[in-house]
């Protein structure tokens, strides 16, 4: 037994995985806060560009995902090593500054929770494999784009686009679906909402969604493929129906008042990642 061949041991390899994807969550979270103030400054610094203006620089300026060090938004005290370590931090202090006693949100500890979490659940479904590691990769991607679209009505090309083209690159040896069906399956998922955007677009002359949902759904059925992209677009419409309606009638939300999908499909892509010939099998069982 090699130095490192135990920690693919199948009782150690999904604790493993765990300390792992509980690691990365922390990480997921300077991701999901960051990248969408650094596109923002990308934006100002273009649209300055062109007019002609010199581009200013500040903090904002020389924001990136490693630097600087991570602040609370409240009084600006610097996180130490010892208040970042996954869900215990949050724990020990009690979910608030240690500096200005401001409360910490609770979606860090639970982004960190949920990337352990499907982690562990890919090693423990797929042992030690490369369709384990990509697994991990895809539900890591699509927890922070999701995220980011709920706060923003963001989703960066920068995470859909390279999550496309790995899934194409990974079925080329058919981890989780034959390249055919993924090619297919990336053309269908970008054209489905294209039709979609474009005939809800001519007969109200308004926008129902975004680009990025198109790239995400393409990004989805490069990886499931093209079989499962029923389930994926029956799942995230049914749950974005509920909850749509649900906040149009208990929050008084105003229907003009737009609802991120990304969040939708993105749930509906990991369900359909782990369990979607199932329940693509069962549906079409029960149709025929």
């Amino acid at each position: 037994m090699t130095s490192l061949s135990w920690i693919s041991q199948p009782l150690i390899l999904p604790w493993a995985s765990l300390l792992l994807g509980l690691m990365v969550g922390s990480f997921l979270n300077v991701v999901i806060h960051r990248l969408p103030k650094m596109m923002e400054r990308e934006w100002q610094e273009q649209c300055a560009e062109l007019r002609g203006e010199p581009v200013t620089a500040s903090k904002e300026n020389r924001l990136g995902l490693a630097t600087p060090r991570s602040r609370c938004p409240s009084c600006g005290h610097g996180i130490t090593a010892i208040e970042n370590i996954p869900l215990i931090s949050y724990a020990w202090l009690r979910g608030r500054c240690s500096a200005c006693h401001a409360r910490i949100s609770p979606r860090y500890p639970v982004v960190e929770l949920l990337s352990g979490i499907a982690a562990a659940y890919c090693t423990w479904r797929y042992g030690p494999t490369l369709a384990a590691l990509a697994a991990m990769v895809f539900v890591w991607i699509i927890l922070a784009a999701s995220l980011i679209d709920f706060d923003t009505q963001y989703l960066p090309d920068s995470m859909t686009l390279p999550l496309l083209w790995l899934g194409l690159l990974l079925n080329l040896g058919g981890t989780f679906t034959d390249l055919r069906s993924a090619v297919i399956g990336a053309a269908a998922g970008y054209l489905s909402l294209w039709m979609v955007y474009w005939g809800f677009k001519l007969a109200t002359g308004k926008e129902g969604m975004g680009f990025g949902d198109f790239k995400l759904l393409a990004a989805i059925g490069a990886w499931v493929g093209w079989t499962v992209l029923p389930v994926v677009i029956l799942l995230s419409s049914l749950v974005g129906s509920v909850v749509g309606i649900t906040l149009i009638l208990v929050a008084q939300r105003g229907r003009d008042v737009p609802i991120p999908f990304g969040p939708y499909l993105g749930a509906a892509g990991i369900i359909a990642l782990f369990w979607g010939n199932q329940l693509s099998n069962l549906i079409w069982t029960r149709l025929a």
